[in-house]
């Protein structure tokens, strides 16, 4: 617990520090650790930055459909970590990113990717059921499932989010509240808390100004 809370307070120091070097004109800083490779480039050795970026994953949705990181080809996403049964502040999240869907929704470039952190209780049908009571009625939003393995060791070390056990808490699971801004290239761009409206605001603002980035290219 202290190990991943500890993680999580460096990158969110991160981005806090990044976001104060910046101004409004500026790029998204790319967040996460960051490797210098020398490599030659016409003939001459440069020194160049390899960014974190998400490792290659493989889920299921609620339609049953296979979710890979080229189901992300070509598109920037938000992705974040509950689970169906979340007495807590899972509801909140869900709201706040219902939020998100609809002001982006049928944009092609733009998609979801939820993680259910119990897989044990959220199957694909109760998946697709929590979908459906959302109001979710497409796949720009994916609602995801797979071994409890997979999806607790993703959390931590591709998108450095906690996700726990804990049956002394509410719900049995403790995780973050954490909206996570990924970019076409997997990079992170941005984190958010996403139990907060404004943070929420936030992030549809700066996922706007990721697009323009692009379109600039």
């Amino acid at each position: 617990m202290l190990k991943n809370n500890n993680k999580l307070f460096i990158f969110l120091a991160i981005l806090t520090l990044s976001s104060s070097c910046s101004t409004k004109k500026d790029k998204l800083p790319i967040l996460g650790s960051r490797e210098a490779i020398t490599k030659t480039i016409n003939g001459e050795q440069v020194i160049d930055s390899v960014y974190h970026t998400i490792e290659p994953f493989r889920f299921i949705n609620q339609d049953s459909m296979v979710v890979t990181n080229d189901t992300f080809k070509g598109k920037i996403y938000v992705a974040d970590f509950f689970f169906t049964s979340c007495p807590t502040i899972c509801p909140i999240m869900k709201r706040n990113m219902l939020t998100v869907y609809k002001q982006f929704k049928g944009n092609p470039e733009v998609g979801i990717l939820s993680h259910s952190i119990d897989p044990r209780h959220d199957s694909v049908s109760v998946l697709k059921k929590y979908a459906h009571k959302l109001g979710v009625d497409d796949t720009q939003w994916d609602f995801v499932t797979g071994t409890k393995d997979s999806l607790y060791e993703i959390a931590e070390h591709s998108y450095m989010v906690s996700a726990i056990e804990d049956k002394n808490q509410p719900g049995g699971i403790v995780h973050s509240g954490a909206f996570l801004l990924v970019d076409k290239d997997r990079h992170i761009r941005g984190v958010y808390d996403g139990t907060n409206e404004d943070a929420v605001k936030q992030m549809i603002d700066d996922m706007n100004k990721l697009l323009a980035e692009y379109k600039k290219q």
